[in-house]
């Protein structure tokens, strides 16, 4: 839980600075590219290229090339469909496809579960609802194809380090960079533009978001992921709209509204307490 808290304030600054310094400036597939080698760069010193075997690194490449390198490219297409409001608004569902995925590979239904993700969703609504217009239909299941690859990249992981569990995480981790660059790397050759950092100021945000928000934000988030339970997962994942939110307006001033704020952001934390108290009782 301590992983996932600090995961979320760690990337409640990405949004910021994505928007101000690189949206429209910088060429998006170069931008995802450049993270995930920065991120895979901090963790490539640490794999045992040797004692891993075949089978655990290629179920890592897949996992980071879903979770990570697709989640990016349905994401950022997005963009070109559907209002920033209406990305952000749409991507709330994601607890609630981690907590099916994981009852169904699990083999069992947890209305529980489905609940708690039910109530961080009803949380993030009344942050981000705004009026929609317009044919948003098609943006609309091209941020779910985010979601989803999202969610089934966090169960997956969780589901196959549960397995694993003489696996040492962060000598294994380069393995998810790696299927997530080889992804990266296929859709800039194939859809990138020419339009590259110009400023010192952007090339130090992208070392940021790199080597920071994509190398250490992504092992904490997977390594926190296994060690909570699927509805407390679930919840978290919305948890960064309010934290987003609230840096922007403490640090760039943008407009929120701070009661909407508030209220959605006690909806998603109470969604989480509940549910660790819960797990306590039942001594999970």
């Amino acid at each position: 839980m301590p992983l996932l808290i600090f995961t979320t304030i760690l990337w409640a600054f990405s949004f910021s600075l994505i928007g101000v310094y690189l949206a429209g400036q910088v060429d998006s597939y170069f931008s995802v590219l450049t993270r995930v080698l920065l991120a895979a760069l901090v963790f490539l010193p640490l794999l045992q290229w040797r004692r891993c075997d075949p089978r655990t690194a290629l179920s890592l490449m897949a996992i980071g090339a879903i979770q990570l390198g697709l989640m990016y490219l349905f994401y950022y297409q997005s963009f070109l469909l559907l209002s920033v409001p209406e990305v952000l608004l749409f991507t709330i569902f994601t607890p609630v496809y981690i907590s099916l995925l994981y009852d169904l590979l699990a083999g069992r239904f947890s209305p529980w579960n489905l609940f708690i993700a039910a109530l961080a969703v009803f949380g993030a609504a009344i942050i981000r609802w705004d009026s929609l217009d317009g044919s948003y239909w098609l943006g609309f299941a091209v941020v779910q194809g985010a979601n989803l690859c999202f969610a089934i990249g966090q169960v997956a992981y969780k589901q196959f380090m549960t397995r694993e569990q003489a696996l040492p995480a962060r000598q294994t981790f380069g393995w998810f960079f790696l299927g997530a660059a080889l992804v990266a790397t296929v859709a800039w050759l194939a859809f990138g533009k020419p339009q590259y950092p110009q400023t010192a100021l952007q090339w130090g945000v992208l070392l940021w978001l790199g080597l920071v928000a994509s190398g250490l934000g992504y092992f904490l988030w997977n390594k926190g992921a296994t060690q909570v339970s699927a509805g407390t997962l679930a919840a978290m994942n919305n948890a960064l709209i309010p934290a987003g939110l609230l840096v922007n307006l403490l640090i760039w001033n943008r407009d929120a509204n701070l009661a909407r704020l508030a209220l959605g952001g006690t909806l998603i934390a109470a969604a989480v307490i509940v549910n660790e108290w819960r797990n306590k009782q039942q001594g999970i």
